[in-house]
């Protein structure tokens, strides 16, 4: 069944990008939300519908020409962190039901080699771990959506020579495939088309380097780990089908020129730009806040630690200083005491005394025998009194 198919395969882009629906949008190129912009007939057989940003007051976003009368609806979707960005997803049916084009969800996978892979997200990413060809990956989705692979379909070479020259421009490898498809709706037997074009992007990162040497030995440089490769791919779905008999009028009808979604709106690039400039001023904003408010931290606790510091040391100072005075004052009182002591010891020895005549202040070695009196005064033999 083409219903069953389609929402099979939604149901696993779903799953891979681990959403349960749609979302509001919070970037450009694409974005969240549900659109049911009124139809705007123009000639030719088409009319323009909108996908409309709901995170933007609802504006018009993306333009898809479809033909006229028949039904849309549009979301700016966004999928897990494997895509950067939300994107477009929309369906045109056919007035009676039957045929059908739509967009898909971007698809996503990355593989690679070295530390930074494993830092790489990998959140909605497809289990896919490495390269594939834009035609392999049609016949893998060929059996997701459970429809038979009949054909390659030939890319135009004008369009594939453009597509190559926008991949160069944007540092990429590009690649383009095609393929019919058939199944049964009901007993309705349909033909489709199935488009995938493949973006891949590869970043390089350089094993770290380090400095070595020790004493004696010249200072060199050494790699002290290893290099990093990791490859990024999105692919981008298209899908038309219906029953068989209206298979060749459908392509023709959806190659007109400008059919499917077109650019952005330029009302809706410059609001979407002015926003997230804005948001990228108050990230960065609130960045250097964060690391002012840290310095200013950092330099609060240094100034609390110096005058911690400072004020261990002036007390370490005061408590050397109070221990060499006192035990300055202790040796001079030794001194004393022992010189004293010794002074004594000589008068002794000689059987002599000491007297201070207090009269004139001279001091004099008498007799032990004699008895100072009047001006005399008994002293040490220093002359220091007793």
């Amino acid at each position: 069944m083409v219903n069953r198919a389609r929402l099979a395969l939604i149901l696993i882009a779903l799953s891979c990008f681990g959403c349960k629906g749609p979302q509001q949008a919070s970037s450009a190129g694409t974005g969240d939300g549900v659109a049911s912009a009124a139809s705007s007939p123009s000639p030719g057989g088409t009319q323009v519908e909108y996908i409309k940003d709901p995170t933007l007051n609802n504006m018009n976003a993306i333009p898809v020409t479809i033909p006229t009368n028949w039904k849309f609806q549009g979301v700016l979707f966004q999928p897990g962190n494997c895509i950067q960005g939300p994107s477009s997803v929309w369906r045109a049916t056919s007035p009676d039901g039957k045929t059908f084009a739509e967009q898909m969800p971007v698809l996503a996978w990355v593989w690679g080699t070295g530390p930074m892979i494993g830092f790489t997200p990998k959140d909605g990413c497809l289990p896919l771990n490495g390269p594939m060809s834009a035609q392999d990956f049609v016949k893998y989705l060929s059996a997701i959506l459970q429809v038979q692979y009949v054909s390659d379909v030939p890319v135009p070479a004008a369009q594939n020579a453009a597509l190559q020259k926008d991949a160069q421009a944007r540092k990429q490898k590009a690649d383009e495939a095609r393929a019919t498809v058939k199944f049964m709706d009901g007993s309705v037997a349909m033909q489709g088309l199935l488009q995938v074009v493949l973006r891949c992007t590869q970043s390089l990162t350089a094993a770290p380097k380090g400095l070595a040497g020790g004493p004696g030995q010249p200072v060199h440089v050494v790699t002290t780990g290893s290099a990093s490769t990791v490859n990024d791919c999105q692919a981008n779905i298209a899908y038309m089908a219906g029953p068989v008999s209206q298979y060749a009028a459908m392509i023709q009808q959806w190659s007109a020129p400008k059919m499917g979604a077109g650019q952005g709106t330029d009302a809706w690039q410059d609001a979407w730009t002015k926003r997230q400039i804005a948001t990228t001023q108050q990230q960065t904003k609130k960045f250097i806040d964060a690391s002012n408010a840290r310095f200013n931290a950092q330099q609060q606790e240094y100034k609390r630690e110096a005058a911690v510091q400072q004020q261990m040391h002036e007390q370490f100072l005061s408590a050397m200083q109070a221990g060499t005075d006192a035990s300055m004052a202790r040796a001079a009182q030794v001194a004393n005491t022992d010189h004293t002591i010794a002074s004594d010891w000589v008068d002794y020895s000689l059987d002599r005394q000491t007297v201070l005549n207090t009269n004139n202040g001279q001091d004099s070695k008498i007799p032990n025998q004699a008895k100072p009196g009047g001006a005399l005064q008994k002293v040490h033999g220093n002359g220091t009194p007793q």
